[in-house]
């Protein structure tokens, strides 16, 4: 590549490697890969990102954690999460639950709101560090506060079970549906089964099959068992459509 373009490439912000990346031909994966051995962080992220989902290239955890080291070692935030999830997974790495803390609140310490979500779930379970359930509801309310849907939703779950604080159902209720509008499919669950407790059947089926586009297998299996045991039959009927009738199977 002509040294013209590559300083094109050094130049790219993250809305133009985007942009460049949108044709996913060879040639844009070799400028992703040049422009990362030459040290530019936001190319060194993206790269590991499709290393670890194979997006476009064999998949490579050991790869990918190499590039995203890298680029968290070069101020990239998003890199330092994913980091994070590498060390606590044991994706292409050994597990290592204090080195995802470690990177998780690098991360959050410079507002990524996913490097907030994955450091509160830690302190919920005491994974790495002591429990400390009003920490995690903090960083939990800070990444709700940047419209992260799965922190919506677990503030919502604070407020229905009453942690540390007094139990609300309507401010449960608002934010559940915060959380589904927002995509999270345990919003849409729990933001479903409230409509479907104040007896809004036709709502609740409506939210619930939302469920399907973006959930795990394990959650999809559960929803379906719940469904199929429901006492309405609307909700009872959703378990045999195609996208439940397959979870668990």
């Amino acid at each position: 590549m002509a040294q013209t373009d590559l300083n094109m490439l050094l130049a790219l912000d993250a809305e133009g490697w985007h942009a460049l990346l949108a044709a996913g031909d060879d040639e844009a994966l070799a400028a992703l890969r040049l422009a990362s051995r030459h040290g530019v962080p936001r190319a060194q992220a993206i790269l590991a990102q499709r290393l670890l989902a194979g997006d476009g290239v064999m998949a490579d955890p050991g790869e990918a954690g190499h590039w995203f080291r890298l680029a968290a070692n070069n101020d990239d935030v998003d890199a330092m999460n994913m980091l994070g999830r590498c060390h606590e997974n044991g994706w292409g790495m050994a597990v290592d639950v204090q080195m995802a803390v470690y990177w998780y609140r690098l991360a959050a310490q410079r507002g990524l709101d996913w490097g907030m979500y994955n450091l509160a779930n830690l302190m919920m379970n005491g994974s790495g560090m002591p429990t400390d359930r009003p920490g995690a509801l903090q960083l939990y309310r800070q990444a709700a506060a940047l419209r992260h849907a799965k922190a919506i939703n677990i503030v919502g779950r604070f407020h229905e079970e009453g942690w540390e604080m007094e139990a609300d159902a309507e401010q449960a209720f608002a934010l559940y549906k915060q959380a589904a509008e927002g995509g999270d499919f345990r919003g849409c669950f729990n933001y479903g089964r409230l409509l479907a407790e104040r007896g809004l059947a036709e709502q609740a089926c409506a939210v619930l099959r939302r469920i399907p586009v973006a959930s795990t297998p394990a959650f999809l299996s559960n929803v379906r068992g719940w469904l199929a045991a429901h006492a309405v039959a609307s909700l009872r009927a959703l378990a045999s459509e195609p996208a439940f009738a397959g979870a668990g199977a």
